[in-house]
């Protein structure tokens, strides 16, 4: 079997999924028989959710180009202040209204993300495959820290999260994917996902604790699950935590 050479360059965020020794840099990368570029890449740790253009020799190549021996390759992620356009890029054009599914491991983060109401699907019990076609069938981000999660093919939407703290987390993805103007604390069911309405409070008086009704003025139900909410010590204490996370998100990064 043939080999042969290239020389590769990855930017910005992407370094942090190479090896510590390839990252920031130029380096030499040998491959065997026809690759294809997707595959070289994801074979060096950088899922192909993560790229938003791939350029080889200064022209812009799809995932399916095969790797010739000399190719010098610079691999991008998404562009936050410059428009790619259609005919180069990479990855799916952004979704107006993001919504979101996480795996298994992410669920302090889905509880931050639905605070700031944000449509995040969450279920502990289910599986990577079901995960990656959810995410294809509903064009829903896929939120993982799973890089081999995000490699599969049907998995056009998707992002490795960096951070292990759940706070870290939220400001991270309001980061990656300018959703800072898109938040709405909230208007989201902490438990079910659902949207959040008014709700009359004669309507629901017998639900509510008795030394609580004559303190509060305003309810909202779920739509869904039908839970109340109502603003007591723990709306305050989760109200710090939303603001604190988009405090943080509206600082310059690094």
């Amino acid at each position: 079997m043939s080999s042969g050479h290239a020389t590769f360059r990855f930017y910005a965020e992407l370094n942090d999924l190479l090896p510590r020794p390839l990252r920031f840099k130029d380096f030499d990368h040998e491959f065997r028989g026809t690759r294809a570029i997707k595959d070289v890449i994801e074979s060096l740790g950088v899922p192909h959710t993560e790229i938003e253009l791939v350029l080889v020799n200064g022209e812009p190549r799809g995932f399916e180009y095969h790797l010739q021996d000399g190719d010098r390759v610079s691999v991008y992620p998404m562009f936050e202040s410059v428009d790619v356009s259609r005919e180069v890029r990479l990855r799916p054009e952004p979704l107006r209204d993001p919504r979101f599914v996480l795996d298994v491991h992410l669920g302090k983060l889905t509880a931050n993300l639905r605070l700031l109401g944000f449509d995040c699907e969450y279920d502990a019990g289910r599986q990577d495959e079901e995960l990656a076609r959810r995410s294809a069938d509903d064009k829903r981000i896929l939120l993982t820290r799973d890089r081999q999660l995000l490699k599969r093919v049907v998995v056009t939407r998707g992002y490795c999260v960096r951070s292990q703290h759940p706070e870290e987390q939220a400001v991270e993805i309001l980061r990656r994917f300018d959703l800072v103007g898109m938040a709405a604390p909230f208007t989201r069911c902490l438990r079910c996902n659902g949207r959040l309405i008014r709700a009359e409070l004669d309507e629901h008086a017998a639900r509510i604790p008795e030394g609580v009704r004559a303190r509060i003025s305003e309810l909202m139900r779920c739509e869904a699950c039908g839970r109340l909410y109502w603003k007591g010590t723990h709306y305050e204490r989760l109200e710090r935590r939303a603001d604190e996370v988009l405090r943080r998100a509206r600082l310059p990064s690094g």
